[in-house]
């Protein structure tokens, strides 16, 4: 317990889960700037691009958000019997969703003419994304000198 009577781990948890809402707005804001940037230097089919591909790692991260926070939740509520079956399921949802997201790329690709440089940039927001929130919140430690 801490000193306002909260238990650690939900202040821990709360402190995460705001952690990763800032990943996922800052990642939203330089998808917003790397497509109004390519826009206007380098016209419709890069933006376009950086848009397809940050879309889809945006909305990729925030259903592997939900599912991890509904693994939390049960493996909290459940006993230990059942720890491998959620987390067995949460592999498969995971997978699954790998799979419906080449799917999805594929037929987007099928259709669309995707600059792939674009869409690489766009799927690197939320990496991005995660070491500058990373970094500013001070979850990483950097070695010192030794």
């Amino acid at each position: 317990m801490n000193e306002q009577g909260a238990p650690a781990s939900a202040l821990s948890s709360e402190s995460d889960a705001a952690v990763v809402r800032h990943v996922i707005l800052f990642s939203l804001l330089l998808l917003g700037v790397l497509v109004a940037g390519s826009y206007a230097v380098y016209g419709e089919s890069l933006a376009c691009s950086i848009l397809i591909g940050g879309l889809l790692v945006n909305g990729s991260f925030w259903l592997l958000k939900k599912d991890a926070q509904r693994l939390m939740q049960r493996l909290s509520e459940a006993d230990g019997s059942r720890d491998n079956i959620e987390k067995t399921r949460f592999f498969l949802r995971s997978f699954a969703r790998l799979l419906v997201l080449g799917l999805l790329l594929f037929v987007l690709a099928s259709q669309v003419t995707i600059n792939v440089i674009g869409l690489t940039l766009g799927f690197a927001t939320v990496m991005v994304s995660v070491v500058i929130i990373g970094l500013s919140a001070g979850r990483c430690s950097v070695p010192s000198k030794a």
